[in-house]
């Protein structure tokens, strides 16, 4: 516990009072703070910096990383929604489009779909070439016609009933492999979109949409298409401190003003008594300032080290392989940044 107060609750928290945030700067150079070292150390940083998986279930990731600056978790989050590249639609060829949709429009939701394919197989397209080729370029067509349905019934007013193929869904999109394209991706997991339930358009008879779709490899910073989350998101885990004991009716009263799980109330020697159970699940609720005989017993605050991060794929890569590749690309970042330094120096 950090004591109320001291050098290190200035340094490591953010306290959320009654009528705004305390101590909400991040100024960490040596000397800056009283009798509290802040000078680098790698070997101290090696010790406090670890993440932790806390949830991992399909397409999303919760974990905490801890140890860090907001400005190193920030960039964290900004390269998982704009530096790690996927592969979506870039070009679409309308052959044939007679339906309400125009071609714009239509080419527009394309772009948006999420494609399957694995983007570490594929190289950034050269602007000069013309269609792509097989190292960069995926190919989708889209070959659907609307036609009536002769089985069915004259009294029936049901669309599903009366045409054939009159929702175009992602489903109806086939990959047209190019060149050693079939070798390189197994039969039972081909390219293809993350959905197979995406609603395209909706046809009458005789309505028709023919497309093939280019797909490249591609960067969120260019296009959101490009993003490979649909969420990235952190926080700073919340503390909660009791500074007297709660008891009582009191008790009752602290664990409505939090969210359910935050505050337990247990009977000790036949007395209710509140107790800190789950600080993490609260969301910064202030309802306790809005009583006298509360507001004076509880702090709450922010740990400014301890982020949880938010990860939902949208499905192209598992979340916990878009985490290490936006590793990667810190990583890489970080090189490049002591190269021009080294350079500089040399000049």
């Amino acid at each position: 516990m950090v004591e109320p107060g001291s050098v290190r609750e200035i340094r490591e928290r953010v306290v959320l009072g009654e009528f705004g945030l305390r101590m909400v700067h991040t100024t960490d150079f040596p000397g800056n703070y009283y009798n509290f070292d802040d000078t680098w150390d790698q070997e101290k940083f090696e010790k406090n910096f670890h993440i932790d998986i806390v949830n991992m279930e399909g397409d999303t990731l919760e974990f905490d990383m801890v140890g860090i600056d907001a400005a190193v978790a920030n960039a964290f989050r900004r390269i998982l929604l704009a530096e790690v590249p996927t592969v979506a639609v870039e070009k679409v060829l309308v052959y044939n489009n007679t339906s309400i949709i125009q071609d714009e429009i239509l080419a527009h939701r394309l772009g948006l779909i999420p494609i399957r394919a694995d983007p570490r197989l594929f190289e950034f397209r050269n602007t000069d070439e013309g269609d792509g080729t097989e190292i960069d370029t995926l190919q989708f067509e889209l070959n659907v016609k609307c036609t009536r349905n002769p089985r069915a019934s004259k009294d029936s007013s049901d669309p599903n009933e009366l045409y054939l193929n009159y929702k175009v869904y992602t489903r109806d999109m086939k990959w047209i492999p190019q060149g050693n394209q079939a070798d390189l991706f197994p039969e039972n997991d081909p390219p293809r979109p993350v959905h197979h339930d995406i609603l395209i358009a909706q046809l009458r008879p005789g309505q028709e949409i023919h497309v093939v779709m280019h797909c490249v490899k591609g960067l969120g910073k260019d296009h959101a298409k490009f993003s490979p989350v649909a969420t990235a998101s952190y926080r700073l885990l919340p503390e909660i401190t009791l500074l007297s004991p709660v008891e009582g009716d009191l008790a009752d009263k602290l664990q409505g003003c939090f969210s359910p799980g935050v505050i337990a109330v247990d009977v000790v020697k036949g007395k209710k008594v509140a107790r800190v159970e789950n600080s993490r699940t609260d969301t910064g609720s202030r309802e306790i300032f809005r009583h006298d005989d509360l507001k004076n017993l509880v702090r709450t605050a922010r740990v400014r080290d301890h982020f949880i991060f938010s990860v939902e794929s949208t499905g192209i890569l598992s979340p916990e392989v878009l985490v290490s590749e936006a590793i990667k690309v810190l990583i890489g970042k970080c090189h490049r940044f002591l190269d021009e330094l080294d350079a500089a120096q040399m000049d």
